[in-house]
């Protein structure tokens, strides 16, 4: 009977590659991929739901072993007909004045600053209604009209509409995606997928 090697992925990770690495040298064990919120990620680690995850920095590393992996940049989301689209990239100083739409789910780590703007997004106006419940909505929010969000690209793509367009922002907040696993629970599956996303071969040695 097979056994199952489970992987978390949090919203926008792409472990494609990884993925059709471990069928080809792993056959016998089953890759189940399971779509992990940024909120949950620390807990389905700790509690043993998943062998390891994709997950966001920061994450308490308190009883984890984390590779981080790669940095995502950071884009602008705006309205289809906003002002901001005439740039193919963006500083933040661009977006001064700009009402910064900051979800419930934001991975950015975005936070008020005391003078009612936003810190890692100077100049920003923080809005005067409650924040959208996730991504998505804050998205939709931008559709309608009003304010901009800040994102990873990838976040961008995943909940990308006609009614928006998104556009780098080149001194915006970084977003590190990492590897992560409990450190009492390093099975030879484990091992062998992480020697996978550290691109070593099929026939090289952990060192």
């Amino acid at each position: 009977m097979p056994t199952t090697f489970t992987l978390g992925a949090i919203p926008g990770a792409t472990p494609g590659k990884w993925i059709d690495t471990w069928k080809e040298r792993m056959p016998r064990t089953a890759l189940e991929l399971v779509p992990l919120a940024f909120a949950d990620q620390r807990r389905a680690l700790r509690e043993g739901e998943l062998d390891a995850a994709l997950v966001r920095l920061p994450i308490a590393g308190e009883g984890l072993h984390v590779i981080p992996l790669y940095d995502e940049l950071p884009v602008v989301v705006v309205a289809k007909d906003s002002h901001l689209t005439a740039a193919d990239e963006l500083d933040t100083a661009d977006l001064d004045g700009e009402v910064l739409i900051v979800p419930e789910d934001d991975v950015l780590g975005i936070l008020p600053a005391p003078s009612g703007r936003w810190g890692p997004v100077p100049g920003t106006v923080v809005p005067r209604f409650a924040p959208p419940a996730d991504t998505a909505e804050a998205i939709a929010t931008v559709a309608a009209g009003v304010g901009i969000v800040v994102v990873p690209m990838s976040l961008a793509r995943l909940h990308q509409r006609k009614d928006v367009e998104y556009r780098p922002l080149r001194d915006g907040p970084t977003s590190t995606v990492a590897l992560a696993w409990d450190a009492e629970h390093t099975t030879p599956a484990v091992e062998a997928f992480v020697g996978i996303v550290r691109g070593r071969t099929a026939n090289s040695s952990r060192g």
